[in-house]
């Protein structure tokens, strides 16, 4: 079936054509027909997969066939967890608006309030907002929500991660019970299931299939004996030919500075990106990464699911996320568009247990790696039968699964020194906290949280 075949406007087709977009994916596919009968949609779909376009192009088509009510308040509001996402769906909604009239403008933390009250002057069609900027505005009564026809939480399970859930309800409920409501979300938990109780109503489910193993990405790993070690097997990988541009994914802002610092030094274009950098110069980051005036981007989770970067050969975890699914989301930023990709990632002793969720999550072992030079003095395994490793730093496998040190097999009942290097969280938390502690500070910009509106 063609884009042409499911009842968008010719406006919107138009644009298609010109940008050479013919056939739908899966969850466009499944999501357009009912979206364009004015269904609530509850979808979950993976980044890549084309979520952008299954709500935007039946919400624009929607948009082209009512009448404008000439109101300084916006038709369309798409919620977005990071500053990055929300320019990636302003981006493809202006693409795909190409030859309508409509004003389509975005309004995020980091931005300045001059140049975005200059924005919402004028009448707007699509208003694509991070929740803690856009509860700023509203408070502050210089955006109005009482005229919202059709309400989008893109990556919403990302919302809820961040600590965003509060301001979603408010903002649901500011706008009016009769909208449409689609929300997207890569994983379907029982909080998600909770909120979409709330704000749909009736809704069709669309499902699509995990792509957690997708075939273009190659997953490697290598064990590491501790910081040093992962700081050289990265000095490695940054230094052979086959790395274009890579995206080397850190635990902290800190971690992210350092690395790009190192990097840099040793003679390699490379930058930071992370929440503590404002906005103009994040997206001048990304667009250095996209021109190849920057090969390496060491990043903090706040990339994971904000870039689309056509070209990137390698994804590399320095450190493993918190979570399986942010693994998943962090390695589909290589492979995209058909191509190959590779994902390397460094893990000590005290990553096993994250090891042992991501390989249950995408139903695949990580193949283990070593570079010549580089071998881990400590290698060791996830567990025996698929059980993580227990506290005791010993695999969950029994008989057949030992674990070594230094080249010496301990038995189950060896006594236990000191704790050693190895064994720490090489996140090492502390002061350097995780990027994701400074989401709702980020997305309102200022440090401050927002003010919340007394009545709507």
């Amino acid at each position: 079936m063609t884009f042409s075949e499911l009842g968008l406007h010719p406006l919107v087709l138009k644009a298609l054509e010109a940008f050479e977009y013919t056939t739908p994916t899966p969850v466009q596919l499944a999501a357009i027909p009912p979206a364009l009968q004015g269904r609530d949609i509850l979808a979950t779909a993976e980044t890549g997969t084309g979520k952008t376009a299954a709500f935007m192009l039946p919400t624009l088509t929607r948009t082209a066939e009512l009448p404008l009510n000439g109101a300084a308040t916006p038709r369309v509001l798409v919620l977005a967890p990071t500053r990055e996402l929300a320019k990636q769906v302003t981006d493809a909604a202006r693409k795909y608006a190409k030859f309508m009239k409509l004003n389509i403008v975005d309004v995020v933390g980091g931005m300045p309030y001059r140049e975005q009250l200059r924005l919402l002057s004028r009448p707007v069609d699509v208003l694509v907002c991070t929740p803690g900027r856009l509860l700023d505005h509203v408070a502050r009564r210089r955006i109005a929500l009482d005229e919202v026809e059709v309400l989008i939480l893109d990556e919403a399970d990302r919302m809820l991660d961040m600590g965003f859930l509060d301001d979603v309800e408010t903002i649901a409920k500011c706008c009016p019970p009769t909208r449409q409501t689609l929300l997207f979300t890569a994983t379907l938990d029982r909080r998600m299931a909770q909120l979409a109780g709330n704000l749909l109503r009736n809704p069709e489910r669309v499902a699509v299939e995990s792509q957690a193993t997708a075939i273009n990405v190659e997953q490697r790993l290598h064990h590491a004996d501790d910081l040093d070690h992962k700081r050289r097997l990265l000095q490695h990988f940054a230094a052979q030919e086959e790395v274009g541009k890579a995206i080397i994914f850190a635990a902290t802002k800190r971690d992210a500075d350092t690395l790009a610092e190192e990097l840099s030094a040793a003679g390699h274009a490379a930058a930071a990106l992370h929440g503590d950098m404002d906005q103009t110069k994040r997206n001048r980051t990304l667009q250095r990464l996209r021109t190849g005036q920057v090969r390496l981007l060491v990043a903090t989770d706040v990339a994971a699911r904000g870039i689309d970067v056509r070209d990137i050969t390698h994804v590399i975890n320095f450190d493993l996320p918190r979570s399986a699914e942010d693994y998943v989301h962090r390695i589909g930023r290589t492979g995209r568009a058909g191509a190959s990709g590779i994902a390397v990632s460094f893990a000590s002793r005290a990553d096993r247990e994250t090891l042992v969720r991501i390989e249950r999550y995408t139903k695949a072992t990580l193949e283990v790696h070593v570079v010549p030079g580089l071998e881990p003095t400590r290698p060791f395994t996830t567990g025996g039968a698929g059980r993580p490793a227990g506290r005791s730093g010993r695999p969950g496998g029994g008989a057949g699964k030992p674990w070594h040190r230094n080249g010496e097999s301990k038995g189950p009942h060896a006594p236990r020194g000191p704790r050693p290097d190895y064994a720490r969280n090489d996140n090492h938390r502390g002061d350097a906290r995780p990027d994701h502690a400074h989401a709702r500070r980020e997305a309102h910009g200022n440090g401050k949280p927002a003010a919340r509106a007394k009545s709507w």
